[in-house]
């Protein structure tokens, strides 16, 4: 089962942007794609995760996983963000234990959200 990453490429980090100037979101996502996500990481580029006043932010979920949003973010921490994915990738529940987080991910967790129950009758 494959694990998405989603990036907000928008996101200013809290800076005025002069004209043609590359968001720090877009930043990051150019980041974790020049340092390569693992094989089982689809790296999604989203336009918003609504978590504008702390600053960067990506979102880890994949199917019957606990979904995480992280903030605080910047291209600095790309390869942090990607152990990190890596670690929730072989995770089967998407819970990585406390000590084998990388650091951001223990610090800067912004939201943890519950696996979406499947109802029978929305499946017809």
């Amino acid at each position: 089962m494959s694990v998405t990453l989603h990036v907000c490429i928008t996101c200013r980090a809290g800076q005025t942007l002069a004209e043609g100037e590359i968001a720090p979101g877009a930043r990051l996502h150019a980041a974790l794609v020049e340092a390569g996500v693992p094989e089982d990481v689809n790296l999604v580029p989203v336009e918003c995760l609504s978590a504008c006043s702390q600053g960067c932010s990506v979102a880890l979920s994949a199917p019957g996983r606990w979904s995480y949003v992280y903030g605080r973010l910047s291209a600095d921490h790309a390869k942090d963000v990607i152990a990190g994915a890596a670690a929730y990738a072989s995770a089967p529940d998407g819970i990585v234990p406390w000590r084998s987080r990388p650091e951001i991910f223990r610090k800067q967790s912004l939201a943890r959200i519950p696996p979406i129950a499947v109802v029978p009758e929305a499946a017809e």
